[in-house]
C-alpha cells in the first residue's frame, strides 16, 4: 500500500511540473512573437518614409518638401529649386550650387537611351547628306526611322568628355531644362566612342536659314510672326536666367540656334551647353559677342541679352549680324543700325524689304526701343529678360490693337498680311 501511495504521489507531482513547463514555454513563444511584430512594424515605418530627393534638411533639422505636382504644371518643371536656409558655414552661392549639383547627380534620367547601332542606321552611318548643322560642340544629323519618326542627333567629339559619368551629368542637367520655347532633349547615347544627345527635329530649320538663306521663291516672315519669334525666344531666356536656380547662362545666342517648328514657333537650341563655350569669340562668331566678352572671363548673364538684341535686329532688318560683303560701315549690324533706332524715318528704310511695308509703325518703334536697350555697351544698362519679354508682349498687343482699329499698318503695297508664308 505504501508503495502504491508513493507511486501515485510521484505521478501527481509530474503532472504539475508539466503544466508549469508548458506555461513557461507558451509565455516565451508569445514574447518572441510580440518582439517580431514590433520589429516588423518599426521596419515598415522606416521604409514608408525614406530620404527623398524631393526633401532637404535645413538647420532646424526639419524636412521641407517641394510640391512636385505644381512644379510639373509650371514652366519651370524640374529646374526651379525650393528656397533653402543655408548653413552659416556656407555663403548663399556655395549652398545653392552644392544643393543643385548633388540633385543633378542623384536624380534619375527619364529619357530614352538610343543604341549606337540604331543611330548609325537612322543617319546612314553619319552620312554627309544627313548633316544639318555643325559647331564648336559637334555635328548635328537628321535621323529618320522606319516608323517615320524624325529626330535631330547631336554627336559630340568623344574627347570633349573625361568619361561617360561626365557626359551623363551634363545630360542629366539638360534634361531638367524644359520650356515650350526650348529645343527639348528626348534621349541620349553613351557608349564607347559615342556621346550623343537626341532632340526633337524642327522641320523649318533655323531662323538664320529662314532670314538669310531663303531663295527668291520663299515668302518672308510677317511682322507679327517675327515679334512672336522674338517673344518666344525671350521667354526661353527668361526661364534660364530667372526661373532656374541657380541661373543658367546660355552663351551661344544667335539666329542659327533659334529653330522653327511647323507653325514657325521658336525653340532655342544648345541650352545647358555653356560648359563648351569658354571663348565666345569662337563659338558665337562675329557680330553677336558683347563688348565685355573680349576676354573669355568677361561673359556675364547680360551678355546673353546683348546677343539676343542682335537676333532681334536680324528679325527687324533681315540683315546678318556681320556681313563682310557690305561696305565697311555697314558690316557690323549693331554699329550700323543702333544710331538710327530712334528715327522713325530711318526705321522705315531699315525694316526688312521682305515685310513690304506691312507693319504697325508704333509696334515697330516700340520694338526698336527694346533692341536699343539690349545692345547697350554697358551691361548694367541692359534690361533683364523678363523686362524684354514684357515689352515684346506689349508690341504684340499694340499690333493687335492697331489692327482692330483699322488702318494701323503702314503699307507700300496692296499685299495681304494674312499669311506667314
Amino acid at each position: 500500500m505504501v508503495q502504491g501511495s508513493s507511486a501515485g504521489s510521484s505521478w501527481s507531482g509530474g503532472g504539475i511540473d508539466g503544466r508549469i513547463n508548458g506555461f513557461i514555454i507558451g509565455a516565451l513563444v508569445i514574447v518572441v512573437l510580440l518582439a517580431v511584430v514590433i520589429l516588423l512594424s518599426l521596419l515598415a515605418r522606416r521604409r514608408s518614409s525614406p530620404v527623398s530627393s524631393h526633401y532637404y534638411i535645413d538647420d532646424s533639422d526639419r524636412a521641407s518638401s517641394v510640391d512636385m505636382q505644381s512644379l510639373e504644371k509650371s514652366m519651370s518643371m524640374d529646374c526651379k529649386t525650393p528656397t533653402a536656409v543655408p548653413r552659416k558655414s556656407m555663403n548663399d552661392n556655395e549652398f545653392e550650387n552644392k544643393w543643385y549639383t548633388s540633385r543633378r547627380i542623384l536624380d534619375p534620367i527619364n529619357m530614352v537611351s538610343y543604341p549606337s547601332a540604331d543611330l548609325l542606321a537612322a543617319t546612314g552611318n553619319w552620312h554627309s547628306s544627313k548633316l544639318i548643322g555643325q559647331g564648336t560642340t559637334g555635328r548635328v544629323y537628321k535621323a529618320k526611322y522606319a516608323n517615320g519618326q524624325v529626330l535631330a542627333i547631336k554627336k559630340f567629339d568623344p574627347l570633349s568628355f573625361s568619361g561617360s559619368s561626365d557626359f551623363m551629368e551634363i545630360v542629366n542637367g539638360i534634361s531638367k531644362l524644359r520650356h515650350p520655347s526650348m529645343s527639348e532633349i528626348v534621349g541620349y547615347c553613351s557608349e564607347p566612342g559615342y556621346y550623343v544627345m537626341v532632340y526633337d527635329y524642327q522641320m523649318n530649320g533655323s531662323l538664320y536659314d529662314f532670314l538669310h538663306l531663303s531663295d527668291d521663291y520663299s515668302k518672308p516672315l510677317t511682322w507679327d510672326t517675327r515679334v512672336r519669334i522674338a517673344l518666344g525666344t525671350a521667354q526661353a531666356l527668361e526661364f534660364l536666367h530667372e526661373t532656374c536656380s541657380p541661373p543658367v547662362i546660355h552663351k551661344n545666342i544667335k539666329s542659327s540656334n533659334v529653330l522653327l517648328d511647323a507653325d514657325l514657333n521658336p525653340h532655342l537650341a544648345d541650352c545647358g551647353l555653356s560648359f563648351f563655350y569658354e571663348d565666345t569669340n569662337e563659338s558665337l562668331g562675329p557680330g553677336y559677342n558683347a563688348p565685355e566678352c573680349a576676354r573669355p572671363s568677361g561673359y556675364k548673364m547680360k551678355s546673353d541679352v546683348y546677343s539676343f538684341g542682335v537676333v532681334m535686329l536680324e528679325l527687324l532688318t533681315g540683315r546678318m549680324a556681320y556681313d563682310s560683303s557690305k561696305p565697311e560701315t555697314e558690316q557690323s549690324l549693331v554699329k550700323f543700325v543702333t544710331p538710327q533706332l530712334h528715327d522713325m524715318d530711318a526705321l522705315g528704310t531699315l525694316a526688312d524689304p521682305g515685310l513690304r511695308g506691312l507693319y504697325p509703325p508704333r509696334s515697330l518703334s516700340r520694338y526698336a526701343d527694346v533692341v536699343s536697350r539690349c545692345v547697350q555697351t554697358d551691361p548694367k544698362c541692359r534690361p533683364s529678360m523678363s523686362e524684354v519679354a514684357q515689352e515684346l508682349t506689349g508690341c504684340i498687343q499694340r499690333s493687335a490693337s492697331d489692327r482692330r482699329l483699322g488702318g494701323g499698318f503702314r503699307s507700300d503695297s496692296q499685299c495681304s498680311d494674312a499669311s506667314d508664308w
